[in-house]
């Protein structure tokens, strides 16, 4: 569990006394990393009854030519780039903006794996 509520510190460095401690609705959850591997989907239940579909792990993505607007379901071979983190390329986590390669060429994914629970991406030059 990740704490995601205010700072303890001023942007000095002094401490601030809270009035309050930490509550539930201020604490998240761990990223999924979704990995390159059969696909595997994990359902969260989240705050007001609704629910997310965490993608762990998936090794086909849909894709998107521009050119002629048509989606193909093909594989992933591996993660070429990761502007969200440099050791992602190495361990093949898939997030949204990493570039992929696929049969169809590469590919950067526009959707959100560990939180949609889906692999969209569209082909680029």
């Amino acid at each position: 569990m990740r704490w995601q509520g205010s700072s303890r510190r001023r942007e000095t460095g002094g401490k601030i006394i809270a009035a309050r401690g930490k509550r539930k609705f201020e604490l998240g959850r761990e990223s999924a990393e979704t990995r390159i591997s059969d696909v595997k989907r994990k359902n969260i239940s989240t705050r007001g009854g609704n629910r997310k579909v965490r993608l762990l792990q998936s090794n086909v993505a849909n894709v998107v030519n521009p050119k002629d607007g048509k989606i193909v379901v093909t594989t992933i071979e591996t993660v070429l780039d990761n502007s969200a983190n440099k050791y992602y390329i190495r361990r093949n986590i898939l997030t949204k903006g990493s570039v992929i390669k696929t049969p169809l060429g590469t590919a950067r994914v526009t959707s959100r794996p560990g939180q949609e629970g889906v692999v969209n991406a569209v082909l680029i030059e």
